[in-house]
């Protein structure tokens, strides 16, 4: 079991569906559970790759992509309706992207803080979209967990001095509000009005 230091701010119900549906969660008795719409998914280039964090701890659904085959990022920002977050010039230039039929968006700046000022003010994010919501490592919503639940997985200390716990799904990371996550939220803070 891995565990890091911080946790979900809020209990909103969401949900991975398919392509082209992003979002806050919203019941569709179609799909019969939540479906998400109205929010930007990201596919991060692996020039700009410490964007994901930030963009996973807002809780925008991003995927990092480290390989070499640009084509194998551009199809799966088709596929799944993601935004592209790169560095790379080459990619920029493609018809794809020229046409506008896929969002790309060109990052300046080497500098993570200023990366991470021109995605808000570029596609007007909310950096208090659904904070802490989704797991750094893995992209996945996070599910809340009772004390109890997670007596055993975190040290006495915290279990001792926390009463809110989230668990990733598919890592099973344990997430609480300690020192690291206040460390975050007061960096979220800096982006909303820096």
């Amino acid at each position: 079991m891995k565990v890091c230091n911080f946790a979900c701010k809020n209990n909103l119900l969401i949900s991975r569906v398919s392509e082209g549906i992003k979002g806050i969660g919203l019941l569709d008795k179609n799909l019969k559970g939540v479906r998400l719409i109205n929010a930007p998914k990201f596919i991060v280039d692996t020039n700009v790759g410490k964007l994901v964090k930030w963009l996973r701890i807002m809780g925008y659904d991003t995927l990092f992509f480290n390989g070499s085959d640009d084509s194998y990022m551009i199809a799966t920002a088709l596929t799944e309706g993601r935004v592209i977050l790169t560095r790379d010039t080459q990619i920029m230039k493609r018809r794809v992207v020229t046409s506008g039929r896929l969002k790309a968006v060109f990052i300046q700046s080497d500098r993570p803080e200023l990366q991470m000022r021109q995605v808000r003010d570029t596609l007007n994010l909310d950096c208090r979209f659904r904070p802490f919501a989704i797991c750094l490592e893995c992209n996945q919503p996070l599910l809340e967990r009772s004390k109890q639940q997670v007596k055993d997985l975190v040290p006495p200390y915290v279990f001792q001095t926390q009463s809110q716990y989230m668990e990733c799904p598919a890592c099973h990371r344990i997430y609480w509000r300690g020192t690291h996550w206040q460390a975050m939220a007061s960096k979220l803070e800096r982006f909303m009005t820096g």
